[in-house]
């Protein structure tokens, strides 16, 4: 994984909301990941969209360890997927988490929230687990031509952390058209904002998972930032979800 530029990570995730990491996994990390889509022992759940009217397509939670080994690997591809859990899902949720977790005190504490998060990621799962949220939530999605996601926001309990990652999997224009990472932001007493964000394969965007904090006339208030994905309008696209929080 490449060595990020965190101070310039945390400007735009303060004046934007997200934050557009480019080539943070290479290519065959990215196609080592959604080749094991189907693979059903890796995940703890499939959720197939339109059945909840969530939009159209299909998502999987990785089960933990994130992920865990199939035995039906070859020894090369073993080793692939080994590296992966290394550096890239698990690895990722916990290195993260540390300059996330400072930006989202200084947040609450702007607000006049209360919610402190510890520094260490393990810590704040004990936190979640505390409050019943036991299951690993990471992902991978997966949307077929006429796929899309309305707008929302991954909560999944009272525990949440307000930030998440996603990561591209499959090259835009190559793997599939369309398919681009919508943000709405809600600011107060005045109409919302659409933004529209084109990762590239391999590339991470770091945005709130529910709001962030704008300096108004009358002080800090909460900005609500809800996401989704437009229509995908030819080929497939794979994408890895990284939630920082378990579910209920």
């Amino acid at each position: 994984m490449k060595t990020l530029n965190w101070p310039e990570i945390l400007r735009q995730l303060n004046g934007h909301g997200y934050a557009h990491i480019p080539g943070v996994w290479s290519a065959d990390e990215c196609r080592e990941l959604y080749s094991q889509y189907n693979s059903s022992e890796l995940y703890r759940s499939t959720i197939n969209m339109e059945r909840y009217r969530f939009g159209k397509g299909e998502y999987k939670y990785f089960k933990y360890p994130l992920p865990p080994l199939p035995a039906v690997l070859s020894a090369e591809a073993l080793a692939q997927v080994e590296a992966l859990a290394e550096a890239g899902i698990a690895r990722m949720r916990t290195d993260f988490y540390a300059p996330l977790a400072r930006l989202a005190n200084e947040w609450m504490l702007a607000l006049g929230a209360e919610t402190k998060y510890p520094e260490a990621h393990e810590e704040f799962l004990k936190t979640c687990h505390a409050a019943g949220q036991l299951r690993p939530t990471p992902l991978i999605l997966k949307y077929e031509t006429g796929g899309y996601n309305t707008l929302h926001q991954d909560l999944y309990g009272e525990v949440y952390f307000p930030f998440q990652v996603v990561l591209l999997l499959t090259e835009p224009c190559r793997d599939h058209t369309g398919g681009e990472l919508v943000f709405v932001e809600q600011f107060a007493r005045a109409q919302s904002r659409a933004t529209v964000v084109t990762p590239r394969q391999g590339d991470a965007v770091i945005f709130t998972t529910n709001f962030r904090p704008v300096k108004g006339s009358r002080g800090w208030y909460r900005a609500r930032m809800k996401h989704g994905i437009s229509t995908v309008t030819s080929g497939t696209r794979y994408a890895c979800g990284i939630i920082f929080h378990d579910a209920a």
